[in-house]
Order: C-alpha cells, then sequence, then structure tokens
C-alpha cells in the first residue's frame, strides 16, 4: 500500500521559512518524479514545483521561483520543499504527489497523493 504523508505545516508570519516533508512508503522512490501542489480555499489545485527521479531535474511554478526550494533524498524515501520569503497568498493546503511516467505535466498523471498540510502566513 503506497503511501504519501505530508509534514511540516503550520503558521508563520510573512517573510519567514518553512520547510515541508513527504515521507514515501509502499513503492520505489527512486524510480518515481515527485511534486508538490497547493490548493487554496475557493481556488483550483495549482502546481508549484517537481523534481525528476533520475539527474534531480527541478522545476517550479513562476509565482515561487527564486523563493521555494525542491529537492530529494532517495535513501529517505522522503521528498521536500524549503519554502522562504512565505507570503500571504501562499497560504494552502500542500500536497506531495509522485508520478511514474517520463514526464509529468499533467496532474492526473500523478498516481498517489498525499493528504496535505496546511501553510498559514499571517501578514
Amino acid at each position: 500500500q503506497v503511501q504519501l504523508v505530508e509534514s511540516g505545516g503550520g503558521l508563520v508570519q510573512a517573510g519567514g521559512p518553512l520547510r515541508l516533508s513527504c515521507a514515501a512508503s509502499g513503492l520505489t522512490f527512486s524510480r518515481y518524479i515527485m511534486a508538490w501542489f497547493r490548493q487554496a480555499p475557493g481556488k483550483e489545485r495549482e502546481f508549484v514545483a517537481r523534481i525528476t527521479w533520475s539527474r534531480g531535474s527541478t522545476y517550479y511554478a513562476d509565482s515561487v521561483k527564486g523563493r521555494f526550494t525542491i529537492s530529494r533524498d532517495n535513501a529517505k524515501n522522503t521528498a521536500y520543499l524549503q519554502m522562504n520569503s512565505l507570503k500571504p497568498e501562499d497560504t494552502a493546503v500542500y500536497h506531495c504527489a509522485a508520478c511514474q511516467s517520463v514526464v509529468c505535466l499533467n496532474t492526473y498523471q500523478y498516481k498517489y497523493w498525499g493528504q496535505g498540510t496546511q501553510v498559514t502566513v499571517s501578514s
């Protein structure tokens, strides 16, 4: 049974940092592209960042580029999202997701999802 469990969310002041973790089990973690998505109340789920399984190439949404960093530790079956310079508009539930395709550009390609962790940024 595949499980993705996010942690590290919470309440933070604008400008502050937060680090999210996504612990994976039940899958060969190193063979999956990992990504973070977020969903704010009343809004569609949106892509935040992803990291490939092979060379660890990273991709970011324009809204977080330069502030967020995605990484992974295949030995620990864990993906991370380091968030710096947080803004109130970053407030959302953050989900990690796993995709086994060669290229994972679409949400429907992500087969496994975590329950999410709440991030709230106060102004």
